[in-house]
């Protein structure tokens, strides 16, 4: 596999700008005033899934052919991948099929079959889930989708950076979430050659940190278990292609304990007036762990989903240890 161009990623919005409208990116005086730095928000949560893999799935779902759409579509999800391939399914008229782990966010398998998807609850995590799908494709001829291993899905999540780096060409660092690696991927792909001084750094979860410990060590290292609750940064197993693109361009990548999400999720809501799920506030954990480095610069978050339950936020916001 070969990881998109600049080119794949401008063909890719010419699709999308079919579908979606480009989201918001605001600056925000008060994350600014309490960061010292000049800090927007990209915020993926106005997508009518209410997350950035949305882009992704549409413009993934173009690239098929009649056959394999009549065929059916299958792929593994915690949960926005899944609703990403479901609403570009019901967009192109095609059958899609989602096995989620059997924890999965409720609020997600809701959305995903009320776009029109079959959902499967099946395995521990996300990988297991995986696992089961790629075993269902081969034994009946659907077309997969992996999360991450498709060129077509970077190139169209890679259009956020697009619009960051057009309505913002002085930004100096992107900070973007970690799981499968699409979004960091594409951050590094479009923003990183427009403007190569551009600081693209990685946020993970410490106890999901399988794509760190690749990156630091040169090697894919999987871990035994991705026990976060943010479910987006929920991954045991880097991937082939999201991997190589972020071993050799990212800048940085950091992690963020469980209790530095939560924090996020509260600091977003009360000084950006964002609601966003873990993984969507995780690059406020890292903006926050950075502060001295990001001293004076002109910062983007990637806030990148807000599909949190009402249970995950009363946690959240009542217990100082709710995972």
């Amino acid at each position: 596999m070969q990881p998109p161009t600049l080119q794949d990623v401008y063909r890719a919005r010419q699709i999308i700008s079919r579908y979606l409208a480009p989201t918001p990116l605001v600056r925000s005086a008060a994350m600014s005033e309490a960061l010292g730095c000049e800090l927007y928000l990209k915020l993926e949560t106005a997508q009518p899934i209410g997350a950035f893999k949305v882009r992704g799935g549409l413009n993934l779902m173009a690239q098929l052919s009649e056959v394999e759409r009549a065929r059916g579509v299958i792929t593994a999800s915690t949960g926005n991948h899944g609703q990403s391939v479901a609403y570009a399914a019901q967009a192109f008229g095609a059958r899609a099929i989602i096995g989620a782990p059997e924890g999965a966010n409720p609020y997600k398998v809701a959305a995903m079959r009320r776009l029109g998807a079959e959902v499967v609850l099946t395995g521990r995590d996300f990988d297991a889930a995986r696992e089961w799908a790629e075993a269902e494709a081969e034994q009946k001829g659907y077309r997969y989708i992996h999360p991450a291993n498709e060129p077509s899905l970077i190139a169209g999540v890679a259009t956020l950076s697009l619009e960051i780096v057009e309505a913002l060409p002085q930004v100096d660092a992107i900070l973007v979430p970690i799981g499968g690696g699409s979004g960091a991927s594409g951050q590094c792909l479009v923003a990183k050659q427009i403007s190569p001084r551009v600081k693209v750094i990685g946020v993970q979860a410490e106890k999901a940190p399988a794509v760190y410990l690749s990156w630091r060590e040169g090697r894919k290292i999987p871990t035994p278990e991705a026990a976060t609750w943010a479910e987006g940064l929920m991954t045991r197993v880097p991937f082939d292609l999201t991997f190589g693109i972020i071993h050799r361009h990212i800048d940085d990548i950091v992690l963020a304990s469980e209790e530095e999400l939560r924090q996020a999720v509260l600091f977003l809501l009360e000084h950006g007036h964002q609601l966003a799920e873990a993984a969507g506030a995780a690059p406020v954990a890292a903006a926050r762990k950075l502060q001295g480095r990001l001293q004076g610069q002109t910062v983007v978050l990637v806030i990148s989903g807000g599909n949190i339950t009402l249970d995950q936020l009363r946690r959240a916001l009542t217990d100082p240890q709710p995972w």
